[in-house]
């Protein structure tokens, strides 16, 4: 019975109004006071008479009518009492469910959205869809310089994640256009908001290439990428690199170290000639995309026995090839170890034109393009309701 008045109310408001009108239509409704007057039959005659005139055709009315014969008449306890309340009831939930999207992505209230999506919670403890909302709330927030939600967004993408993962959905994906979509912006979050620590937001990020969605046409998003390697498995493979084998003979073990720390130079080569090549002519990645191209060659050139050869040819075909994955460890040499293209120097230790590793908290460039869904507004992060 519960569930069947949630879908009338719900749909009722729907039909009346409009999605991009609920929040406007329900928000008195929700805070009414009740109307203490008298408990006649001439009252309750008439205030039920609206209820049923306007339950489905204006919900708004209907609630107000409700509300009317329930503050009037606290404490009668009869059928239409009993109908009214439950009724009074499922309207308020789903009111204050339709409310949580147009609090965090139109007004950008990310307190009242968190405090009505956690209250949402305690009595829907599985509710997906407000779990996506607010697991998405804590980049945009962030965006906003806010990053008071990160501990919350991340738990609630996550638990997102799990479910969508094992088969739940919500009624709709909106602001995302799909499951995969949905999911992709997720893993992204977590990422994004693990970003001081590279090592961890990288395995976010490659997650979340996997889906398709607009980031895959984000250059920002590769640019994440090379600064999840750079900061964090490069960094921590170069400082060990440096620490045991540095201005020492080479050594099958010290080769063994430089491939690992080549395979990782790969992966960053790759990400920032995708950044580099989405880049293209905007001019809102004009500044990032030189400070790319920077980085870009300086890499290319370690790999590459400080040549450029062939550098402008892999950017340019660089977007039809899978990103790769995170590379598995080495603990055997490979059967050819190229030398020529290693960067390495006499003493078998990287060359001195070895760009050094970024800073663990680097953050992008620009985030104006970043993690927007299609068809966003200009304004970062924030996604355009598909409805």
């Amino acid at each position: 019975m519960k569930k069947i008045i949630e879908l009338m109310v719900t749909m009722a408001i729907v039909s009346v109004f409009g999605l991009t009108a609920i929040a406007n239509s329900i928000e008195t409704p929700v805070n009414l006071p009740e109307v203490q007057v008298q408990c006649t039959d001439e009252g309750k005659t008439a205030w039920y008479k609206d209820f049923t005139t306007f339950r489905t055709s204006d919900p708004t009315k209907a609630y107000e009518a409700a509300k009317k014969y329930l503050g009037a008449c606290p404490t009668e306890d009869t059928d239409i009492t009993k109908y009214l309340k439950k009724w009074v009831a499922a309207y308020d939930k789903a009111a204050r469910n339709l409310r949580l999207q147009p609090l965090l992505y139109q007004e950008k209230k990310y307190a009242e959205a968190y405090a009505l999506g956690k209250e949402i919670l305690v009595d829907e403890p599985e509710n997906l869809r407000v779990m996506i909302d607010l697991g998405y709330g804590g980049y945009l927030a962030t965006l906003a310089k806010n990053e008071s939600f990160n501990v919350d967004s991340i738990n609630f993408a996550k638990k997102a994640i799990q479910l969508i993962e094992a088969g739940k959905a919500p009624e709709n994906w909106a602001p995302f256009k799909s499951k995969d979509e949905t999911l992709a912006y997720l893993y992204y979050t977590i990422g994004y908001l693990n970003r001081t620590k590279p090592s961890e937001a990288l395995t976010y990020f490659i997650k979340a290439a996997q889906f398709e969605s607009e980031l895959r046409k984000d250059p920002v998003f590769y640019y994440l990428i090379a600064v999840g390697y750079e900061g964090g498995t490069y960094a921590k493979l170069s400082a060990d690199y440096k620490a045991r084998f540095e201005g020492k003979d080479e050594t099958p073990e010290s080769k063994l170290a430089l491939e690992n720390i080549n395979q990782v130079v790969d992966r960053m080569i790759d990400a920032y000639a995708r950044a580099v090549a989405l880049a293209g002519n905007n001019p809102k990645h004009e500044a990032a995309k030189k400070e790319w191209m920077e980085t870009l060659t300086s890499w290319y050139k370690y790999r590459h026995n400080q040549s450029d050869a062939g550098l402008t040819e892999m950017v340019a075909s660089i977007m039809s090839k899978p990103l790769p994955p995170e590379p598995t460890p080495l603990t055997s040499l490979p059967a050819t170890v190229p030398g020529s293209q290693s960067g390495v120097g006499a003493s078998g230790s990287p060359t001195a034109t070895q760009p050094t590793s970024t800073d663990v908290a680097a953050k992008p460039a620009s985030t104006e393009s970043a993690a927007k869904p299609a068809g966003a507004p200009k304004t970062p992060g924030r996604p355009k309701r598909n409805h």
